[in-house]
């Protein structure tokens, strides 16, 4: 090449670098000015208010916290219409990992059948005692052992008492005169028959049959012994007598019970006494007899309720044919359902509860927005089975979420945490203490063990930072039992995590290691 070509290129060279440092000068100085009125732009935008970091229709016009420690988030101008609907934006695939299923909130009848424990009680109506109202000594026993049937009238021992022997002598010689005063004037009758009567008086207030005085006022003869007899039929329950015993005035003798009817006194606890009525149906199964169903009906609520337990005694009547049902026996008591008006109601699972404040998730928009999901605060009323009344805060028709409804939660809140920090879209360096208030987790491992049935997964797990955890092996719940579907033990694996209860670990993402995942900072 010559020297002519030569000076001719780098010549050249020199124009096109030149031209390219005015361009890059001038670009550079018209991006400054550009940006310039665009950041001025975003400095100048008005703020309007602070909304709940959970999405639920709480504002404030200067900056809080709400319950749980997380910051609210401003909305500035422009930005109202979208915060309007926001609530917890889920994406589809997520939602598919999840395991998220809906069910529409609609009328229920409530009513459910009860169970409770039972005991078999006499019926204290049909308790009989004999306790003579005078002093005396057995000298016969006709009733001589306990469980002995007996009927009505039926003679249970004879006693004597010099005392009643002294009284029939009484008033068989004021009756005797009373018949020899016939002729005599009406002062000396008055007197011999109230000497009569009040002999009278003091054997029927013995409980003197009318039978034996009649007999005494015919023979005029005061009999040595008197015969107790049964005052019911029934079945001897106890018998305190026993030949050539003293025994005192009110003294019980015996007792005696008819079985024909029982009681069966049931413990309901507290939370289902409201389902309890007077008058209605009851079924008691006893295991002694497991192929017979006993009918009653329930006669009685107590206005009392024991500290123990928390139950409320329930006496239901039984008929006792044959005497199968013995008293102390042990049985199970079910109550039909008390029918009841329809009330909105929706899944028991549906329902986040904090203690504080109770929470569903209602998917918003329809299935376009199958990944959108508003939660409401609601206020609940009975349960029943496997669903709850809700009186506030959900509308008849509305989905909400029934399964996998924590895990959303803990999406929320790990949103909202990262929102505080500086937007979801830019979140910088997170510090060690804010990373523990995480409440989703992120770590790798190595899958050891699957098991399918019981929807577990053991895992050995390098060190796990946000919880300050250290690498070992533990057992995982599967949100999902399709997340572990294509993966095998031994595999490598990252997953992600949260804690449902105490000690309870869930994972809710599940991918075999080098499998494209966001960049992980040790949890969220």
């Amino acid at each position: 090449m010559n020297k002519g070509s030569t000076f001719g290129v780098a010549l050249a060279l020199v124009a096109v670098a030149a031209a390219l440092g005015l361009g890059y000068w001038l670009g550079g100085r018209g991006g400054h000015e550009m940006a310039a009125p665009q950041a001025a732009a975003k400095a100048e935008r008005k703020l309007l208010y602070y909304r709940n970091p959970m999405g639920l229709p709480d504002t404030s016009p200067v900056p809080k916290k709400d319950p749980m420690g997380m910051d609210y988030i401003p909305v500035y101008e422009g930005e109202e219409s979208a915060d309007a609907g926001s609530g917890i934006a889920v994406s589809t695939e997520k939602v598919q990992k999840l395991g998220v299923r809906t069910e529409a909130a609609a009328l229920r009848a409530l009513s459910r059948e009860l169970r409770a424990a039972v005991r078999i009680e006499v019926d204290e109506r049909r308790l009989h005692a004999v306790a003579p109202k005078f002093e005396g000594w057995i000298e016969r026993l006709h009733a001589n052992a306990t469980g002995q049937p007996v009927g009505r009238g039926q003679a249970l021992a004879e006693v004597y008492s010099p005392e009643l022997v002294s009284v029939q002598k009484e008033y068989a010689l004021a009756a005797r005169g009373e018949e020899s005063l016939r002729d005599a004037g009406a002062e000396a009758q008055a007197g011999m028959k109230q000497l009569a009567e009040s002999g009278l008086a003091r054997l029927r207030n013995w409980d003197i049959s009318e039978e034996q005085i009649a007999r005494l006022r015919e023979s005029g003869e005061a009999r040595r012994t008197l015969t107790l007899r049964a005052p019911a039929a029934g079945i001897v329950m106890e018998k305190k007598a026993v030949a050539g015993m003293r025994f005192m005035p009110g003294e019980a003798l015996y007792q005696i019970a008819d079985l024909s009817s029982v009681w069966a006194i049931a413990d309901v606890f507290e939370q289902d006494i409201a389902g309890v009525r007077v008058g209605q149906k009851a079924t008691v199964r006893i295991d002694a007899y497991p192929d017979k169903v006993f009918e009653g009906t329930v006669t009685y609520v107590y206005p009392t309720l024991k500290a123990e337990t928390r139950s409320v005694p329930v006496r239901v009547e039984l008929a006792n044919p044959g005497g199968l049902l013995k008293p102390a026996m042990f049985a199970t008591l079910e109550l039909a359902p008390a029918g009841g008006a329809k009330v909105l109601a929706v899944p028991t699972s549906a329902v986040i509860d904090s203690g504080v404040r109770r929470i569903v998730l209602v998917q918003s928009g329809g299935d376009k927005n199958a990944g959108r999901f508003e939660p409401r605060e609601v206020k609940l009323g009975v349960r029943a089975g496997d669903y709850v009344e809700v009186r506030e805060g959900v509308k008849e028709g509305e989905p909400v979420v029934v399964a996998a409804n924590f895990l959303i939660d803990a999406e929320s809140n790990l949103k909202a945490a990262l929102g505080g920090l500086g937007g979801m879209g830019g979140v910088g360096k997170v510090s060690p203490g804010e990373t523990a208030k995480a409440s989703s987790h992120k770590a790798d491992g190595v899958l050891k063990a699957i098991d399918a049935a019981a929807g577990t997964v053991s895992v050995s797990h390098e060190p796990v930072a946000s919880l300050g955890w250290p690498a070992m092996t533990m057992d995982f719940v599967l949100a999902n039992p399709s997340l572990a579907a294509k993966l095998q033990p031994g595999s490598p694996i990252a997953f992600e995590f949260v804690e449902r209860k105490p000690g309870e670990w869930v994972i809710y993402k599940l991918e075999a290691r080098g499998a494209a995942r966001p960049n992980a900072h040790g949890g969220h």
